[in-house]
């Protein structure tokens, strides 16, 4: 299977739960459905701009850092996701925790850590060298641990009827590995454009 059609049939996946995750998320109250839906939808946008940036590299006058520049903003829309979660989560273990519906976050979390999984292999083993894939690759991995934490959360609410104030704390962990992810790939990103010769531009 092509990268394209890797990449097309992933950002498929992750458009359907961006919209699972946001209704369960805001039917549930949970903070941490929604920040999972929020990174799913910096994921989306970054595989479709990875797209994009992957066939328009391809051209005959394409530009040859196209996917790596794709990966940057990928990595830097993630990080305004980050805070937007975390400004969220300390609010709520500040000021209160809303009442969370355990069983919801536990199915979609499941079922969303599943896709994530899916999608994992569909991307495959990529070259260390391309950054824009292995970005792809990186924010599927993270989505699908992280989903895995939300479900775990829903778990606990669900038995003991409260610890509410573990969805808003998993959010806050959830924003902590995507910030510690997005920073080292923008690092990897600048360091391999530092690297690579620039294309000059065409004088008129």
């Amino acid at each position: 299977m092509t990268k394209d059609k890797r990449l097309a049939l992933v950002l498929l996946l992750n458009g359907g739960m961006v919209v699972a995750l946001v209704v369960v998320g805001l039917g549930s109250h949970s903070l941490g459905v929604l920040a999972a839906g929020g990174d799913y939808l910096g994921d989306a946008a970054g595989v479709a701009l990875s797209l994009a940036a992957l066939r328009l590299s391809r051209r005959k006058h394409g530009h040859p850092n196209l996917t790596s520049h794709a990966a940057l903003v990928n990595a830097s829309f993630l990080l305004i996701v980050t805070i937007v979660v975390a400004v969220e989560g300390l609010r709520r273990l500040i000021e209160g925790t809303p009442h969370v519906r355990g069983l919801p976050v536990i199915i979609v979390s499941v079922i969303a850590a599943l896709v994530m999984a899916i999608c994992a292999l569909i991307i495959g083993t990529v070259e260390s060298e391309d950054l824009n894939m292995r970005s792809v690759l990186l924010d599927t991995l993270a989505d699908a641990v992280s989903a895995g934490g939300v479900a775990g959360s829903g778990a606990i609410i669900l038995a003991t009827k409260g610890a509410y104030w573990l969805d808003p704390a998993v959010a806050l962990g959830i924003a902590l590995i995507i910030a510690y992810h997005a920073l080292k790939l923008i690092r990897d990103v600048l360091v391999l454009l530092r690297k690579r010769p620039q294309p000059e531009t065409r004088r008129s």
